[in-house]
């Protein structure tokens, strides 16, 4: 039986700082008249509990003085990142995994997604980008408990007979995620994220077995 590999999407297999980063930035500045900075979102993400976006950017504009229902933020801001199908934010999404890293990966493991995104919006992501088979794709729709909690996983471990996981993810609820599920964490704190020395420090505490730049150094940390 091979083990899994389990993957979040954002900041891990798709760099999202033109797509989901800018997205809260323009909908926070549309509704307080003030553009958060990159460094003051992953600030908020590094206290733990805001990995989904909706209700960072909701409380985000809460904390800026201004009522707004969460509805209504949702709204605008799937409006931004999707546009009208071709003028959206998520196209601007670059994949990060060189050629070949996932397919030599998938010899070795079964690869599966937990994502804070919907599945559906998950699977439009990885068909524009990959033809690597990844099962489970689980997304935030398909849980009742989201991260940090371990549904997701546990929902993965379950689907693969108890098989041994690892878990990679760039915030620190994906770690504690992990940490709850009894998976192996590795963290990603590229070089490029405002905070990214303080990340690191968190997935250490968090007991992540490496820390790294981007996936494409993930061969060497993985068991052989």
């Amino acid at each position: 039986m091979k083990s899994i590999l389990v993957f979040d999407m954002d900041g891990v297999l798709v760099d999202v700082s033109e797509s989901y980063l800018e997205t809260i930035q323009r909908t926070v500045e549309h509704f307080t008249g003030r553009r958060p900075s990159r460094e003051t979102i992953q600030g908020w993400k590094n206290r733990g509990g805001w990995n989904d976006d909706w209700a960072l950017s909701t409380a985000m504009i809460r904390d800026a003085g201004v009522t707004v229902e969460y509805e209504t933020v949702v709204s605008y801001f799937q409006r931004i990142f999707h546009g009208d199908g071709s003028n959206g934010l998520i196209l601007r999404e670059r994949w990060i995994a060189r050629d070949g890293l996932l397919e030599a990966l998938s010899g070795r493991f079964q690869l599966a997604v937990f994502t804070g995104r919907p599945r559906w919006e998950a699977e439009l992501t990885l068909k524009r980008f990959t033809r690597v088979v990844f099962s489970p794709i689980v997304g935030s729709d398909m849980v009742t408990r989201h991260k940090p909690e371990p549904d997701g996983l546990l929902f993965i471990r379950e689907q693969a007979s108890g098989a041994a996981m690892w878990y990679v993810g760039d915030n620190v609820d994906d770690a504690r995620c992990a940490r709850a599920a009894g998976a192996g964490f590795i963290g990603v704190a590229a070089s490029s994220n405002p905070r990214s020395e303080e990340l690191t420090r968190l997935f250490r505490a968090e007991g992540a077995i490496a820390v790294l730049d981007d996936i494409n150094q993930l061969e060497a940390v993985l068991p052989q």
